[in-house]
């Protein structure tokens, strides 16, 4: 921890409720109630998790198997709840709309996955890694969820090994760990490049054994389009089977979403190309509230873009940081330059310049920051990329930066390097012809992971009773930043280890009252979703759904990305709205509703895109300060750096589905920390 910082045992109040002065957003939203977790726990903070997990009722395994849970999606979060709760003997039906579980986009996660076993003996705690994730994520996380993903860190460790899941080990058979960036500890245990990969297979493997057990029902190549709420409750969702084009109606006692981010509303990002904010948003229709939509991460790592042909961008895991020196050259005349030529004392290792303490290893919301400065004042590396400006002119700039890893070449010797990281440097060479070895490899920031999502409680339930909503989905635990590594642990966290604790308080009423196919609201739900794909269908318009979908992700990038300003998102909502008409008037969906067509699907997708894209800029708007990795250009310090303000906005943005026609309802979940003190960040 920081000097100054001190061990708090969450008994006491470190701040005040925020009241929030400016209103940059006024016209574009309607104040609501304050909201409170009605659930969140008290009492010392390293107790607060057992207390609750002993106090939830308990439901016998008679009862187990009259109830039912409809589980969306098969990431980290999803197969690790549906194998779970399948082992505990409910009946749990999986959907995906990947040909196979095993596809879920957890499993280009990369890097690794963070525990709190202190296996190097360089004083880690959970404590420690609870103050490391509320920091890194400039305290915008709620400290009961963080303290209990960092106490739940150790077990999905020993989880995974009894899985089989192939951690690196040391040469005497122990786990081995690395540093990630944001922390001064090594916690991070790995598969080589390959983390995510081999934590999916174990959650797969896991609920393989339950559908072959009978408990748990798996539905690929299925599409949730719509969340059915009858009487107040979740009690299923309407699906389209994307391969006959059936719209199908599933009922359950009890619905989890864990469908992933959104950060595909960008258009360009790490993301996988299938990635989508559909299921949420329909559930955000329907009353679900939306919880700081506008925090988006923006990984430091990732191979830059080389034109506009491009669609998707490729993530070089930020592991690479522990053994790669980030520099540009001191002199932009030497930009064109091979590397090579460059001396050493005309590199400018700027993170390590700026940041001693932390060096390369600094959070990725400061880096990636970092790295668009160098770039901005024309210190870039690599080829000359178009970018449209604000006043519609085009510029030329070099979006790289190095990074280099000659220095531990030398130093520990390329086999070594090959060992840790061999996938990786594979594939960059396959993705820009470029041998890493011999050259540094070229990195620029790219949308990553989102921290908004649905907003949950402490037992990771929305608004809606019976609907739940898990791992990158929700938005509970990472603040305005997520720190390297913290993603895969969170998913399967809240998959084996919290949602199964916390979803029997509600099931414990059960069993419930059965609701048919012919219930009103079934029937509407399942209505809706015909008319929406018709609708689709018949606009038949000149502009294809990628056109639109780019064009909104231009928008995005450039007025609610890394850098935000009033005048810019005031006017990226003027031309969300603009493109929003243009969708719904000139759209063009080719094929047929009723067989294959992934066409149909990205209209389908995009249109939430573009209502998503518009409430993310009305939340930043309303937000005027700098926090994680959303500088906002009103908000900062003398020297340039980010500017929080804890006494307007320390607070859970909860928005609340306005209407066709109506404005966004705010609902302001205050911030009160007892076990950590507010802080600005400070990694020098």
């Amino acid at each position: 921890m920081a000097a100054g910082t001190h061990y708090l045992s969450g008994l006491t109040p470190t701040n005040e409720a925020p009241v929030q002065k400016s209103d940059d957003a006024a016209g574009y939203y309607v104040l609501g109630d304050k909201l409170v977790d009605p659930k969140a726990p008290t009492g010392p903070i390293a107790e607060r998790w057992t207390t609750r997990k002993f106090e939830n009722r308990l439901v016998n395994p008679a009862n187990r198997r009259k109830l039912s849970i409809i589980i969306v999606g098969t990431g980290l979060a999803g197969g690790a709840a549906a194998a779970t709760l399948g082992e505990a003997g409910y009946n749990v039906k999986s959907f995906c709309y990947q040909d196979s579980p095993r596809r879920a986009h957890s499993i280009a996660a990369q890097g690794g996955i963070n525990a709190a076993k202190n296996y190097k003996g360089d004083g880690d705690s959970a404590y420690r890694l609870f103050y490391d994730t509320v920091k890194g994520g400039d305290y915008r996380a709620r400290e009961s969820n963080v303290y209990r993903l960092a106490e739940e860190s150790v077990n999905i460790i020993d989880q995974c090994v009894a899985q089989g899941v192939p951690f690196a080990r040391e040469y005497g058979g122990l786990l081995d760990n690395r540093s990630f960036g944001g922390v001064q500890v090594s916690r991070t245990f790995y598969a080589r490049g390959q983390t995510g990969q081999q934590l999916l297979i174990g959650a797969y493997q896991a609920m393989e054994r339950q559908v072959a057990a009978g408990t748990v029902e798996q539905f690929t190549r299925h599409e949730m389009l719509e969340l059915i709420v009858a009487d107040g409750k979740a009690r299923g969702i309407i699906a389209r089977d994307m391969v006959t084009g059936e719209i199908e109606t599933h009922l359950a006692d009890v619905v989890v979403l864990a469908t992933g981010g959104y950060g595909n509303v960008f258009y360009l990002s790490t993301n996988a190309m299938g990635s989508n904010v559909t299921a949420t948003w329909r559930a955000h229709r329907k009353g679900a509230y939306m919880a700081n939509p506008c925090y988006t991460q923006i990984h430091p790592t990732c191979i830059p873009v080389t034109g506009a042909h491009q669609s998707k961008l490729t993530l070089m895991s930020e592991s690479l940081r522990n053994d790669g020196r980030i520099w540009v050259p001191k002199n932009a005349e030497d930009c064109a330059k091979d590397p090579r030529e460059i001396p050493e004392e005309d590199r400018d290792y700027f993170l390590e310049r700026i940041y001693p303490s932390f060096g390369n290893l600094v959070p990725r919301d400061i880096a990636s920051r970092a790295a668009k400065y160098m770039c901005d004042e024309g210190r870039g590396v690599g080829p000359e990329v178009d970018e449209t400006q604000p006043d519609g002119t085009v510029k030329k700039f070099r979006r790289g930066v190095y990074l280099d890893l000659g220095a531990a070449i030398e130093r520990l010797g390329k086999a070594a390097i090959e060992e840790k990281y061999d996938n990786l440097l594979d594939m960059y060479e396959r993705i820009t012809g470029e041998n890493p070895y011999e050259l540094p490899m070229r990195i620029y920031p790219a949308v990553h992971y989102v921290m908004g999502g649905l907003w949950v409680d402490y037992e990771l339930s929305t608004n809606i009773e019976g609907l739940y909503c898990t791992g990158e989905a929700n938005f509970s635990d990472h603040g305005a930043n997520r720190l390297g590594a913290s993603a895969l642990m969170q998913g399967l966290a809240d998959g084996y280890f919290v949602l199964p604790n916390t979803i029997r308080e509600y099931l414990a009423d059960g069993p419930f009252e059965p609701i048919s196919e012919d219930h009103p609201a079934v029937v509407e739900a399942k209505q809706s979703v015909q008319e929406r794909i018709d609708k689709f269908m018949s606009i038949n318009g000149t502009r294809s759904v990628e056109s639109i979908h780019k064009e909104l992700g231009l928008i995005m990038w450039e007025y609610c990305g890394m850098e935000r300003t009033e005048e810019g998102l005031k006017k990226a909502i003027g031309l969300i709205r603009e493109l929003k008409k243009e969708f719904w008037t000139n759209v063009k969906v080719l094929g047929s509703a009723d067989s294959l067509n992934q066409d149909l699907e990205k209209a389908g997708r995009v249109a939430d895109f573009i209502e998503l894209g518009e409430l993310m800029c009305i939340d930043a708007l309303n937000r005027r300060e700098s926090c994680g990795g959303h500088f906002r250009g009103e908000s900062q310090t003398e020297d340039g750096e980010a500017m929080r303000h804890d006494d307007e906005f320390a607070y859970v943005a909860a928005w609340e589905f306005g209407g066709e026609d109506g404005a966004p309802v705010l609902h302001k979940e205050d911030l009160i920390y007892t076990a950590i003190e507010m802080k600005q960040r400070s990694y020098k």
